[in-house]
This record gives structure tokens, C-alpha cells and sequence, in this order.
């Protein structure tokens, strides 16, 4: 059955069953959960828990929550990411709404807590958990759970990068690099997608930092290798900052063979493309997380992505302008100088 037929069949027996006019309570639980719940995904298992205070009931049980989120995200059976989902308000269902929306945006926000208050809650957060998936063309390619601790100096004060795959480790893709260079772009593009979730075992929060699907497509025309980055657009450390979060998937292969993942990374960057340092993506994380979330909207998302690198561009050239202004003072100045110099002593 599908979500809609499942969906429109649980609005039906909330007032009749089988046109005769039967109660949903004359209905067995056991008949609604193995015909009609566990068949639904998670928006229509979560809008059909408005249909009665029932099916209020049945579809806030975690076993439901638990098998859609194992189910979307292979890497939530894992023993780390389960012992912190037990932990969430309302286990599975808490993590799902967290995670499967993808983060919002819109102008400048504003940070939702104190300096004083991010500091804290800083010193107790000693480690983040990432839960990876990748799929292409819906199914799945690579799954992996990671552990950064975020206690150490070094990882306050250096660059972050949480880098997925080990030294040398490859995943081959199902894309074979032949035929047009486009072609194969537009195909990992359209098929490959990637799932980040970073979750704090302590605020019991998770959010998923990865677009739905892919941004920006290019090609680095040295490795000849290709470049896949998933962003999303976030406040940053300072107020009014914006910054992009998210993973940057590269693939390679030679010619007539599959592709293969060569590098899977997660990483904040500023407006002038800085990776940021672990004490500020950390600040940028925890901040996401209690964000708000909306509906995944890959044009929206591509549409963010550009505007900040138009902004970007524009930095950038504002930066140039005055880099060149102040060089033309120190010049002049030197100039002025040497030529009062020169005057005193001849």
C-alpha cells in the first residue's frame, strides 16, 4: 500500500469501517499498526496522528519511529546512535523531526542564545556523533558512524574538517566515466545524494547539515576529479554572520570504469570560504540544531547556495579595493617620506 492510499484509508476508518458505520475504537490496534501504520513513511505517519486521538496514540509509539529511521537512515542502528535517540524527549519521533528536515533560513537570524550561555554549553558537550548515509539512485552505497571528541585544544583552536572515509579507502559508485563529461555530472547530480546528521548526546538534539541533493557540481580540471558539495546556509558564530554548512563529496575513476568516492567531508565555511575553527563550527552546530527546519527544496537550497557566493564574490572584491587603497597610502606616505628626507639633508 502506498503513503496516500494508506493515508486516505486511515481518515476512512476514523469514522466508518466498511461503510457500516463502525467506531475506530471497534477496530483491534494490532489491525491498524500492521495494516496501515507501519506502511506509512514518516510526514504521512506524522500528519495522520491529527486524524483521532487513536491514531494520536498508536503513531507517536517508538517501534514505528524506529523502523523509519533505521529504514532512511541505515546508520541509526547503530549501537552509538541508538543509546543517544533512547535519550531524545520522545526517543525516534524527537530524532526524525530533528534530522529529516533540512535547515531554514532566511535573512540574517539571530543567535538564539547568550555568549555566555554558548560557552557553557560548550564545556558540556564533549563529543559529537555523525551519522552518514549515502545513496545513489535510492539505494545505499556507504554508512558509517563517527565519533569527534570537541574537548581538545586542538580541536577548538584548528580548522574543523570530520573527514568520513579512512586513508585510501574507496566506495565505488555506480556511475561508469564515459561519454559526455556532462552527462556524468548531471547523473551524480541528480542520483547521488548524502545524508550528515550530527547529533549532542548532552542537549539530546541532532540536525541534518546536507542539502537533499547536491548544489554545486564541478570539476577540478587538474585531478580531473569531481566535485560534489551539499551546503546548506546557516547563521554564523557572529551576529548577522552567514556561513555554509555542509559535505563535500569527491569522486574519481579512470575512463570506461566506475566512479569511486575518494573523499566524504563535513565542514563550515565563512564568507570568504575559511573552513572554520572547531570552537566556532561547534557554536554554528549547536546553534543549527535548535533552528528552525522546513520542507527540502532543492531549488530553494541552490538558489541560497548562489547568493552567498555571489556575496562572497562581492567580499572579496571589497576586500581587494581596500587592500589596493591602503597600499596606495603606505606608498604615498613612504614617497612623502623619502622626499622630506632627501629635502632636510641636501
Amino acid at each position: 500500500m502506498s503513503s496516500c492510499s494508506a493515508t486516505a484509508a486511515a481518515a476512512e476508518v476514523t469514522t466508518t469501517y466498511q461503510g457500516g458505520g463502525t467506531s475506530i475504537t471497534a477496530i483491534h490496534p494490532d489491525v491498524i499498526r500492521t495494516h496501515i501504520l507501519n506502511r506509512l513513511d514518516g510526514p504521512t505517519l506524522a500528519s495522520t496522528t491529527c486524524a483521532s486521538t487513536q491514531f494520536k496514540y498508536l503513531c507517536t509509539e517508538d517501534n514505528l519511529w524506529r523502523d523509519i529511521c533505521n529504514s532512511t537512515w541505515p546508520s541509526t542502528a547503530h549501537p552509538s546512535v541508538m543509546d543517544a535517540i533512547t535519550s531524545f524527549p520522545s526517543g525516534h519521533r524527537s530524532f526524525y523531526s530533528d534530522s529529516f528536515p533540512t535547515l531554514h533560513h532566511h535573512g540574517l537570524l539571530h543567535r538564539h542564545s547568550s555568549k555566555e550561555s554558548q560557552e557553557q554549553r560548550l564545556l558540556q558537550t564533549p563529543e559529537l556523533i555523525s551519522a552518514v548515509d549515502i545513496y545513489y539512485a535510492g539505494k545505499l552505497v556507504y554508512s558509517k558512524v563517527l565519533k569527534t571528541e570537541t574537548g581538545s585544544l586542538w580541536f577548538l583552536s584548528s580548522p574543523l574538517r570530520i573527514d568520513l572515509l579512512d586513508l585510501k579507502e574507496t566506495v565505488p559508485v555506480p556511475v561508469t566515466l564515459e561519454g559526455e563529461e556532462d552527462t556524468c555530472m548531471e547523473n551524480l547530480e541528480e542520483h547521488l545524494t548524502v545524508s550528515w546528521i550530527v547529533i549532542d548526546p548532552v542537549s539530546k538534539r541532532a540536525v541534518n547539515v546536507a542539502s537533499s541533493k547536491a548544489v554545486e557540481t564541478r570539476r577540478n580540471w587538474l585531478t580531473d576529479e569531481i566535485q560534489l558539495r551539499y551546503y546548506t546556509v546557516i547563521a554564523g558564530a557572529e551576529e548577522g554572520e552567514l556561513v555554509q554548512c555542509g559535505v563535500v563529496v569527491t569522486c574519481g575513476g579512470k575512463e570506461g570504469a566506475e566512479l569511486d568516492l575518494k573523499e566524504v567531508s563535513m565542514q563550515v565555511e565563512d564568507m570568504e570560504g575559511k573552513i572554520q575553527t572547531g570552537m566556532d563550527s561547534l557554536v554554528i552546530l549547536l546553534e543549527a540544531m535548535e533552528g528552525k527546519r522546513s520542507k527540502s527544496d532543492i531549488r530553494v537550497e541552490k538558489e541560497r547556495f548562489h547568493l552567498l557566493q555571489k556575496k562572497r564574490i562581492e567580499c572579496r572584491v571589497r576586500k581587494q579595493r581596500r587592500e589596493r587603497n591602503l597600499d596606495i597610502v603606505y606608498i604615498s606616505t613612504g614617497v612623502a617620506f623619502f622626499c622630506s628626507l632627501w629635502a632636510y639633508f641636501c
